[in-house]
Protein backbone atom coordinates (compact mmCIF):
# COMPACT_ATOMS: atom_id res chain seq x y z
CA UNK A 1 0.00 0.00 0.00
CA UNK A 2 1.19 3.45 -0.94
CA UNK A 3 0.50 6.22 1.37
CA UNK A 4 1.32 10.30 0.82
CA UNK A 5 3.15 11.79 3.29
CA UNK A 6 1.62 14.10 5.85
CA UNK A 7 3.99 15.88 8.03
CA UNK A 8 2.61 15.74 11.45
CA UNK A 9 3.21 19.12 14.52
CA UNK A 10 5.94 19.12 16.47
CA UNK A 11 3.81 18.91 19.88
CA UNK A 12 6.48 18.04 22.63
CA UNK A 13 8.62 21.68 22.43
CA UNK A 14 5.04 24.11 22.52
CA UNK A 15 5.95 26.08 25.60
CA UNK A 16 9.25 24.64 27.29
CA UNK A 17 9.63 23.91 30.77
CA UNK A 18 7.83 26.68 32.09
CA UNK A 19 4.54 25.85 30.03
CA UNK A 20 4.82 22.29 31.32
CA UNK A 21 5.28 23.47 34.51
CA UNK A 22 1.98 25.88 34.25
CA UNK A 23 -0.11 23.47 32.72
CA UNK A 24 -3.73 23.07 34.11
CA UNK A 25 -4.45 19.63 35.96
CA UNK A 26 -7.44 17.70 36.33
CA UNK A 27 -7.77 15.13 38.70
CA UNK A 28 -10.67 12.64 38.24
CA UNK A 29 -11.24 9.47 40.01
CA UNK A 30 -9.69 6.31 38.75
CA UNK A 31 -12.43 3.01 37.30
CA UNK A 32 -14.25 1.37 40.25
CA UNK A 33 -13.70 -1.89 38.27
CA UNK A 34 -10.78 -3.27 40.83
CA UNK A 35 -10.04 -0.23 42.59
CA UNK A 36 -9.54 -0.83 46.34
CA UNK A 37 -12.13 0.68 48.98
CA UNK A 38 -9.03 0.19 51.71
CA UNK A 39 -9.65 2.49 54.45
CA UNK A 40 -6.56 2.37 55.97
CA UNK A 41 -5.97 5.88 57.12
CA UNK A 42 -1.81 5.42 55.27
CA UNK A 43 -0.98 6.41 51.69
CA UNK A 44 -3.82 4.90 50.16
CA UNK A 45 -6.12 7.67 52.00
CA UNK A 46 -4.02 10.24 49.91
CA UNK A 47 -4.76 9.26 46.62
CA UNK A 48 -6.55 12.07 45.38
CA UNK A 49 -3.65 14.52 47.08
CA UNK A 50 -0.37 13.63 45.27
CA UNK A 51 0.17 15.63 41.60
CA UNK A 52 2.22 14.85 38.43
CA UNK A 53 4.38 18.02 38.02
CA UNK A 54 3.66 19.29 34.48
CA UNK A 55 0.72 16.65 33.36
CA UNK A 56 -1.87 18.38 31.95
CA UNK A 57 -4.55 15.16 33.30
CA UNK A 58 -4.27 12.31 35.48
CA UNK A 59 -6.46 10.10 37.23
CA UNK A 60 -5.45 8.22 40.40
CA UNK A 61 -6.78 4.67 41.82
CA UNK A 62 -6.08 3.17 44.92
CA UNK A 63 -5.55 -0.79 44.11
CA UNK A 64 -5.44 -4.25 45.96
CA UNK A 65 -3.00 -5.18 43.38
CA UNK A 66 -0.47 -3.17 41.30
CA UNK A 67 1.12 -6.05 39.43
CA UNK A 68 -0.83 -7.54 36.19
CA UNK A 69 -2.11 -10.29 38.26
CA UNK A 70 -4.95 -7.38 39.45
CA UNK A 71 -3.93 -4.56 36.73
CA UNK A 72 -5.36 -6.66 33.61
CA UNK A 73 -9.04 -7.41 35.82
CA UNK A 74 -9.65 -3.87 37.02
CA UNK A 75 -8.51 -2.61 33.38
CA UNK A 76 -5.05 -0.76 34.74
CA UNK A 77 -2.47 -1.69 32.04
CA UNK A 78 -3.52 -2.54 28.20
CA UNK A 79 -2.15 -6.48 27.82
CA UNK A 80 -2.09 -5.92 24.00
CA UNK A 81 0.47 -3.14 24.60
CA UNK A 82 3.01 -6.17 26.21
CA UNK A 83 1.70 -8.92 23.94
CA UNK A 84 4.66 -11.38 22.54
CA UNK A 85 7.64 -9.58 24.63
CA UNK A 86 7.74 -12.48 27.56
CA UNK A 87 7.40 -16.25 27.74
CA UNK A 88 4.11 -17.56 28.11
CA UNK A 89 5.20 -19.74 31.32
CA UNK A 90 6.94 -16.21 33.36
CA UNK A 91 5.33 -16.21 36.62
CA UNK A 92 3.21 -13.05 37.79
CA UNK A 93 4.08 -11.77 41.22
CA UNK A 94 1.01 -11.26 43.67
CA UNK A 95 0.58 -8.95 46.70
CA UNK A 96 1.57 -5.49 45.81
CA UNK A 97 -0.89 -3.09 46.88
CA UNK A 98 -0.83 0.79 46.42
CA UNK A 99 -1.21 3.67 43.75
CA UNK A 100 -1.65 4.29 40.42
CA UNK A 101 -1.49 7.13 38.36
CA UNK A 102 -2.47 7.82 34.94
CA UNK A 103 -1.76 10.36 32.75
CA UNK A 104 -0.65 12.46 29.86
CA UNK A 105 1.49 15.42 29.32
CA UNK A 106 0.70 18.45 26.73
CA UNK A 107 0.97 17.33 23.67
CA UNK A 108 -0.78 17.60 20.39
CA UNK A 109 -0.32 14.27 18.69
CA UNK A 110 -3.16 11.46 18.97
CA UNK A 111 -1.66 8.31 18.51
CA UNK A 112 -2.09 6.59 21.98
CA UNK A 113 -5.85 5.14 22.47
CA UNK A 114 -5.29 4.02 25.77
CA UNK A 115 -7.53 5.11 28.57
CA UNK A 116 -9.71 6.28 25.87
CA UNK A 117 -7.73 9.82 25.41
CA UNK A 118 -6.38 9.98 22.05
CA UNK A 119 -3.13 12.08 23.62
CA UNK A 120 0.10 11.09 23.15
CA UNK A 121 2.85 11.75 25.88
CA UNK A 122 0.85 9.09 27.97
CA UNK A 123 2.50 8.09 31.07
CA UNK A 124 1.57 5.29 34.12
CA UNK A 125 3.15 5.92 38.20
CA UNK A 126 2.94 3.04 40.34
CA UNK A 127 3.33 3.96 43.88
CA UNK A 128 3.90 0.46 45.80
CA UNK A 129 2.62 0.80 49.62
CA UNK A 130 5.68 -1.18 50.97
CA UNK A 131 8.31 0.85 49.40
CA UNK A 132 11.68 0.06 49.71
CA UNK A 133 13.38 4.05 48.82
CA UNK A 134 13.43 3.40 45.10
CA UNK A 135 12.43 4.41 41.66
CA UNK A 136 12.76 2.99 38.41
CA UNK A 137 12.07 4.69 35.32
CA UNK A 138 11.52 3.03 31.85
CA UNK A 139 10.30 4.00 28.04
CA UNK A 140 8.73 1.33 25.95
CA UNK A 141 10.29 -1.07 23.42
CA UNK A 142 9.26 -0.70 19.53
CA UNK A 143 6.67 1.94 19.50
CA UNK A 144 4.26 0.38 21.90
CA UNK A 145 2.46 2.03 24.48
CA UNK A 146 3.37 3.06 28.24
CA UNK A 147 2.44 -0.61 29.82
CA UNK A 148 4.51 -2.35 27.10
CA UNK A 149 6.69 -3.48 30.07
CA UNK A 150 4.41 -4.29 32.32
CA UNK A 151 4.98 -8.24 32.47
CA UNK A 152 8.78 -7.97 31.76
CA UNK A 153 10.20 -5.58 34.13
CA UNK A 154 6.93 -3.77 36.16
CA UNK A 155 5.87 -6.78 37.86
CA UNK A 156 8.77 -7.84 38.68
CA UNK A 157 10.28 -4.27 40.47
CA UNK A 158 7.14 -3.58 42.13
CA UNK A 159 7.44 -6.64 44.02
CA UNK A 160 10.82 -5.99 45.24
CA UNK A 161 8.78 -2.60 46.44
CA UNK A 162 10.19 0.04 43.94
CA UNK A 163 7.54 2.76 42.43
CA UNK A 164 7.53 2.31 38.70
CA UNK A 165 7.23 4.95 35.88
CA UNK A 166 6.80 4.33 32.29
CA UNK A 167 6.03 7.08 29.38
CA UNK A 168 4.73 6.29 25.89
CA UNK A 169 7.97 8.27 24.56
CA UNK A 170 5.80 10.82 22.94
CA UNK A 171 4.58 8.89 19.48
CA UNK A 172 3.19 5.41 19.01
CA UNK A 173 2.71 3.06 15.92
CA UNK A 174 3.47 2.68 12.72
CA UNK A 175 3.30 6.40 11.73
CA UNK A 176 4.75 7.92 14.96
CA UNK A 177 7.64 8.89 11.84
CA UNK A 178 4.71 11.86 11.35
CA UNK A 179 5.14 13.26 14.16
CA UNK A 180 7.76 16.21 14.21
CA UNK A 181 8.94 19.23 11.97
CA UNK A 182 12.25 17.50 11.02
CA UNK A 183 13.65 14.39 10.12
CA UNK A 184 14.54 12.40 13.58
CA UNK A 185 12.77 14.68 15.27
CA UNK A 186 10.16 11.92 16.75
CA UNK A 187 12.92 9.73 17.89
CA UNK A 188 14.47 12.92 19.83
CA UNK A 189 11.41 13.23 21.60
CA UNK A 190 11.29 10.01 22.68
CA UNK A 191 14.64 10.79 24.87
CA UNK A 192 12.91 14.73 26.08
CA UNK A 193 9.92 12.46 27.33
CA UNK A 194 11.93 9.96 29.57
CA UNK A 195 13.53 13.09 30.88
CA UNK A 196 10.63 15.00 31.59
CA UNK A 197 9.28 11.83 32.83
CA UNK A 198 12.09 11.35 35.18
CA UNK A 199 11.85 14.45 36.71
CA UNK A 200 8.13 14.30 37.16
CA UNK A 201 8.25 10.99 38.66
CA UNK A 202 11.07 11.53 41.43
CA UNK A 203 9.21 14.80 42.58
CA UNK A 204 5.56 12.82 42.59
CA UNK A 205 7.36 9.95 44.56
CA UNK A 206 8.84 12.07 47.16
CA UNK A 207 5.25 14.06 47.67
CA UNK A 208 3.46 10.52 47.93
CA UNK A 209 6.02 9.19 50.37
CA UNK A 210 7.32 12.46 51.92
CA UNK A 211 10.92 11.79 51.26
CA UNK A 212 12.90 11.64 47.74
CA UNK A 213 13.82 8.84 46.12
CA UNK A 214 17.21 7.29 47.58
CA UNK A 215 17.83 5.46 44.21
CA UNK A 216 16.50 6.19 40.65
CA UNK A 217 17.28 3.89 38.06
CA UNK A 218 16.37 3.20 34.56
CA UNK A 219 15.62 0.50 32.22
CA UNK A 220 14.09 -0.70 29.10
CA UNK A 221 14.48 -3.28 26.37
CA UNK A 222 15.50 -2.68 22.34
CA UNK A 223 14.20 0.91 22.11
CA UNK A 224 14.04 1.01 25.51
CA UNK A 225 17.33 0.23 25.79
CA UNK A 226 18.53 3.10 23.74
CA UNK A 227 17.10 5.46 26.11
CA UNK A 228 19.02 4.26 28.76
CA UNK A 229 22.12 4.41 27.00
CA UNK A 230 21.01 7.86 25.50
CA UNK A 231 19.98 9.22 29.60
CA UNK A 232 22.98 8.47 31.09
CA UNK A 233 25.46 9.72 28.56
CA UNK A 234 22.85 13.17 28.51
CA UNK A 235 21.67 13.39 32.06
CA UNK A 236 23.57 10.96 34.80
CA UNK A 237 22.65 13.43 37.27
CA UNK A 238 18.78 12.22 37.24
CA UNK A 239 19.96 8.30 37.47
CA UNK A 240 22.02 6.09 40.03
CA UNK A 241 22.36 3.59 37.17
CA UNK A 242 20.86 1.58 34.54
CA UNK A 243 20.27 -2.40 32.54
CA UNK A 244 19.92 -1.79 28.96
CA UNK A 245 18.24 -4.92 27.45
CA UNK A 246 18.99 -5.40 23.79
CA UNK A 247 19.26 -1.13 23.07
CA UNK A 248 19.03 -0.08 19.42
CA UNK A 249 22.15 1.75 18.38
CA UNK A 250 21.94 5.02 16.64
CA UNK A 251 25.21 6.29 15.56
CA UNK A 252 26.13 8.70 12.22
CA UNK A 253 28.36 6.61 10.43
CA UNK A 254 27.09 3.01 11.54
CA UNK A 255 26.28 0.41 11.99
CA UNK A 256 22.83 1.05 12.57
CA UNK A 257 19.67 -0.59 11.57
CA UNK A 258 19.58 1.07 8.00
CA UNK A 259 22.77 -0.81 7.60
CA UNK A 260 21.89 -4.26 7.92
CA UNK A 261 18.36 -4.30 7.08
CA UNK A 262 18.40 -3.60 3.61
CA UNK A 263 20.93 -6.12 3.12
CA UNK A 264 18.77 -8.88 5.10
CA UNK A 265 16.04 -7.56 2.54
CA UNK A 266 17.95 -8.02 -0.25
CA UNK A 267 19.33 -11.62 0.16
CA UNK A 268 16.48 -13.45 2.19
CA UNK A 269 14.41 -13.83 -0.84
CA UNK A 270 16.91 -15.30 -2.81
CA UNK A 271 18.06 -17.54 0.58
CA UNK A 272 14.40 -19.14 1.35
CA UNK A 273 13.88 -19.42 -2.91
CA UNK A 274 17.08 -21.92 -2.74
CA UNK A 275 18.61 -22.47 -5.97
CA UNK A 276 21.93 -21.91 -7.49
CA UNK A 277 22.04 -18.99 -5.50
CA UNK A 278 21.04 -19.79 -1.95
CA UNK A 279 24.08 -20.30 -0.31
CA UNK A 280 25.75 -16.83 -1.50
CA UNK A 281 22.81 -15.38 -0.01
CA UNK A 282 22.76 -17.04 3.09
CA UNK A 283 26.97 -15.96 3.12
CA UNK A 284 25.46 -12.57 2.56
CA UNK A 285 22.86 -12.31 5.76
CA UNK A 286 25.86 -13.98 7.95
CA UNK A 287 28.17 -11.18 6.77
CA UNK A 288 25.47 -8.59 6.90
CA UNK A 289 25.60 -9.81 10.78
CA UNK A 290 23.13 -12.23 11.13
CA UNK A 291 24.49 -15.22 12.97
CA UNK A 292 25.01 -18.53 12.18
CA UNK A 293 22.42 -21.01 13.44
CA UNK A 294 19.82 -18.51 13.27
CA UNK A 295 18.52 -18.71 10.14
CA UNK A 296 15.54 -20.71 11.69
CA UNK A 297 14.55 -17.41 13.07
CA UNK A 298 15.18 -15.62 9.40
CA UNK A 299 11.60 -16.38 7.71
CA UNK A 300 9.71 -14.49 10.82
CA UNK A 301 11.84 -11.95 10.84
CA UNK A 302 11.40 -11.05 7.07
CA UNK A 303 7.49 -11.19 7.43
CA UNK A 304 6.75 -9.97 10.82
CA UNK A 305 9.97 -7.86 11.61
CA UNK A 306 12.76 -6.61 9.14
CA UNK A 307 10.63 -4.77 5.97
CA UNK A 308 8.15 -3.01 8.50
CA UNK A 309 10.63 -1.73 10.75
CA UNK A 310 13.51 -0.78 7.80
CA UNK A 311 10.41 0.96 5.95
CA UNK A 312 9.36 2.79 9.18
CA UNK A 313 12.40 4.38 10.72
CA UNK A 314 14.22 5.06 7.02
CA UNK A 315 10.68 7.47 6.81
CA UNK A 316 11.55 9.20 9.96
CA UNK A 317 15.56 9.82 9.12
CA UNK A 318 15.28 9.95 5.26
CA UNK A 319 11.89 10.47 3.78
CA UNK A 320 13.39 12.23 0.78
CA UNK A 321 14.12 8.28 0.11
CA UNK A 322 11.23 7.67 -1.64
CA UNK A 323 9.86 11.34 -2.16
CA UNK A 324 6.07 11.72 -1.73
CA UNK A 325 5.64 8.03 -0.72
CA UNK A 326 5.20 7.34 2.58
CA UNK A 327 7.29 4.62 4.30
CA UNK A 328 8.09 2.52 0.67
CA UNK A 329 6.45 -0.44 -0.82
CA UNK A 330 5.99 -3.02 1.43
CA UNK A 331 8.37 -6.15 0.48
CA UNK A 332 9.38 -4.55 -3.07
CA UNK A 333 11.47 -6.38 -5.20
CA UNK A 334 15.22 -5.49 -5.34
CA UNK A 335 15.28 -2.96 -8.75
CA UNK A 336 12.03 -1.74 -7.59
CA UNK A 337 12.15 2.62 -7.66
CA UNK A 338 12.64 3.39 -4.42
CA UNK A 339 13.13 0.05 -2.92
CA UNK A 340 14.15 -0.10 0.12
CA UNK A 341 15.82 -3.55 -0.63
CA UNK A 342 17.91 -1.22 -2.26
CA UNK A 343 18.40 1.41 0.64
CA UNK A 344 22.24 2.36 0.66
CA UNK A 345 22.80 4.69 4.12
CA UNK A 346 26.71 5.63 3.30
CA UNK A 347 25.14 6.92 -0.48
CA UNK A 348 22.39 9.24 0.96
CA UNK A 349 22.70 12.74 1.62
CA UNK A 350 24.27 14.70 4.26
CA UNK A 351 21.33 15.79 5.74
CA UNK A 352 20.63 12.30 6.81
CA UNK A 353 23.54 11.43 8.48
CA UNK A 354 22.87 15.13 10.43
CA UNK A 355 19.26 13.45 11.22
CA UNK A 356 21.09 10.46 12.76
CA UNK A 357 23.24 12.41 14.80
CA UNK A 358 20.44 14.38 16.20
CA UNK A 359 19.30 10.82 17.88
CA UNK A 360 23.25 9.25 18.12
CA UNK A 361 25.02 7.96 20.83
CA UNK A 362 28.20 8.35 21.75
CA UNK A 363 29.08 6.04 24.42
CA UNK A 364 30.27 8.77 27.31
CA UNK A 365 28.14 7.21 29.64
CA UNK A 366 28.02 8.99 33.28
CA UNK A 367 26.58 6.69 35.64
CA UNK A 368 26.91 2.57 35.86
CA UNK A 369 25.18 0.49 33.06
CA UNK A 370 24.62 -2.75 32.34
CA UNK A 371 23.97 -3.92 28.64
CA UNK A 372 22.22 -7.52 27.69
CA UNK A 373 22.05 -8.85 24.68
CA UNK A 374 21.24 -12.15 22.68
CA UNK A 375 23.79 -14.10 20.61
CA UNK A 376 20.61 -15.02 18.38
CA UNK A 377 19.14 -11.27 17.84
CA UNK A 378 17.90 -10.98 14.60
CA UNK A 379 16.59 -7.98 14.59
CA UNK A 380 19.49 -6.02 16.26
CA UNK A 381 22.42 -8.43 15.91
CA UNK A 382 24.50 -8.19 18.45
CA UNK A 383 27.63 -7.59 16.40
CA UNK A 384 25.92 -4.98 14.84
CA UNK A 385 24.73 -3.32 18.08
CA UNK A 386 25.78 -4.34 21.64
CA UNK A 387 29.22 -5.17 20.24
CA UNK A 388 29.52 -2.16 18.64
CA UNK A 389 28.44 0.20 21.90
CA UNK A 390 30.30 -1.84 23.54
CA UNK A 391 33.49 -0.58 22.33
CA UNK A 392 32.13 2.94 22.10
CA UNK A 393 32.05 3.03 25.65
CA UNK A 394 35.57 1.65 26.31
CA UNK A 395 36.81 4.17 23.38
CA UNK A 396 35.13 7.31 25.40
CA UNK A 397 37.23 5.86 28.48
CA UNK A 398 34.21 4.95 30.41
CA UNK A 399 34.81 0.89 30.32
CA UNK A 400 35.08 1.12 34.15
CA UNK A 401 31.39 2.24 34.79
CA UNK A 402 30.10 -0.59 31.92
CA UNK A 403 29.23 -4.62 31.98
CA UNK A 404 28.65 -6.49 29.44
CA UNK A 405 26.75 -10.00 29.31
CA UNK A 406 26.44 -11.39 26.18
CA UNK A 407 23.01 -13.88 26.54
CA UNK A 408 23.99 -17.35 24.31
CA UNK A 409 21.29 -18.20 23.08
CA UNK A 410 18.80 -15.24 23.59
CA UNK A 411 16.89 -13.53 20.73
CA UNK A 412 15.17 -9.92 20.52
CA UNK A 413 11.44 -11.12 22.06
CA UNK A 414 10.83 -13.15 24.65
CA UNK A 415 7.70 -15.05 23.08
CA UNK A 416 9.87 -17.10 20.89
CA UNK A 417 11.25 -18.86 23.54
CA UNK A 418 7.72 -20.87 23.55
CA UNK A 419 7.97 -21.70 19.67
CA UNK A 420 12.17 -22.87 19.97
CA UNK A 421 12.02 -23.94 23.14
CA UNK A 422 15.51 -26.36 21.91
CA UNK A 423 17.26 -23.71 21.10
CA UNK A 424 16.25 -20.64 22.56
CA UNK A 425 16.59 -18.78 26.36
CA UNK A 426 14.79 -16.17 27.20
CA UNK A 427 16.84 -13.01 28.48
CA UNK A 428 13.92 -11.48 30.85
CA UNK A 429 15.21 -13.69 34.09
CA UNK A 430 18.70 -12.24 32.61
CA UNK A 431 17.86 -9.05 32.83
CA UNK A 432 16.39 -9.69 36.72
CA UNK A 433 19.90 -11.07 37.53
CA UNK A 434 21.65 -7.72 36.27
CA UNK A 435 19.27 -5.41 37.76
CA UNK A 436 20.29 -7.43 41.16
CA UNK A 437 24.05 -6.86 40.02
CA UNK A 438 23.68 -2.94 39.80
CA UNK A 439 22.02 -3.12 43.08
CA UNK A 440 24.83 -4.45 44.57
CA UNK A 441 27.21 -3.07 42.12
CA UNK A 442 25.81 0.65 43.63
CA UNK A 443 24.71 -0.38 47.51
CA UNK A 444 27.30 -2.74 48.34
CA UNK A 445 31.13 -2.10 48.10
CA UNK A 446 32.94 -4.79 46.77
CA UNK A 447 30.30 -6.24 45.49
CA UNK A 448 31.06 -4.95 41.85
CA UNK A 449 29.40 -7.39 38.78
CA UNK A 450 31.71 -9.85 36.97
CA UNK A 451 33.66 -8.82 34.31
CA UNK A 452 32.00 -8.81 30.72
CA UNK A 453 31.68 -12.05 28.95
CA UNK A 454 29.15 -13.82 27.46
CA UNK A 455 26.80 -16.04 29.74
CA UNK A 456 26.95 -19.51 28.30
CA UNK A 457 23.41 -21.60 27.53
CA UNK A 458 23.69 -24.94 29.61
CA UNK A 459 23.75 -27.87 27.56
CA UNK A 460 20.58 -29.71 27.67
CA UNK A 461 18.97 -27.14 29.44
CA UNK A 462 15.87 -27.10 30.72
CA UNK A 463 13.66 -24.59 29.56
CA UNK A 464 11.80 -24.51 32.85
CA UNK A 465 15.09 -23.81 34.40
CA UNK A 466 16.13 -21.22 32.36
CA UNK A 467 12.98 -19.41 32.65
CA UNK A 468 14.06 -19.10 36.65
CA UNK A 469 17.35 -18.26 36.84
CA UNK A 470 20.31 -16.85 34.95
CA UNK A 471 23.64 -16.71 36.65
CA UNK A 472 25.67 -14.18 35.75
CA UNK A 473 28.17 -15.76 37.56
CA UNK A 474 28.78 -18.85 40.12
CA UNK A 475 28.54 -16.27 42.52
CA UNK A 476 25.56 -14.10 41.27
CA UNK A 477 23.91 -12.48 44.60
CA UNK A 478 20.07 -12.61 44.07
CA UNK A 479 19.02 -11.06 47.44
CA UNK A 480 16.87 -8.43 47.04
CA UNK A 481 16.80 -4.14 48.80
CA UNK A 482 15.68 -3.99 51.88
CA UNK A 483 12.38 -2.89 52.10
CA UNK A 484 12.22 0.74 54.04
Amino acid sequence: MRFSFRPGPRSWRRGGPAALALAALTLTPGPATGASARADGGLCARVNQVRVPGAEHQRAACLDELTTAGTVASGHTDPADWAGLTPRDLAVPRGVPGVQIDGYFPDTSTTNTNNGWNHDAQFVIRLPDRWNGGLVVAGTPGNREQYANDRAIADWVLSRGYAYAATDKGNTGLTFHRDGKEPGDAIAEWNSRLTQLTRAARATVARHYHRPPSRTLVTGMSNGGYLVRWQLENHPGLYDGGVDWEGTLWRPDGPTLLDFLPRALRNHPVYAGGGEEAEAAREALHTAGFPAGSESLWPYHHTIYWDLTQRIYREELDPGFDGTTEAGTPFCAPGTPACDADYDYAARPGEVREAVEKIGLTGRIGKPLITLHGTLDVLLPISQDSDVYARMVRQAGRGALHRYYRIEGGTHTDALVDTHPDRLRPITPCHRTAFTALENWLGRPGHRPPASHTVPLPPEADPATLLDACPLSAHADAAPPPRR
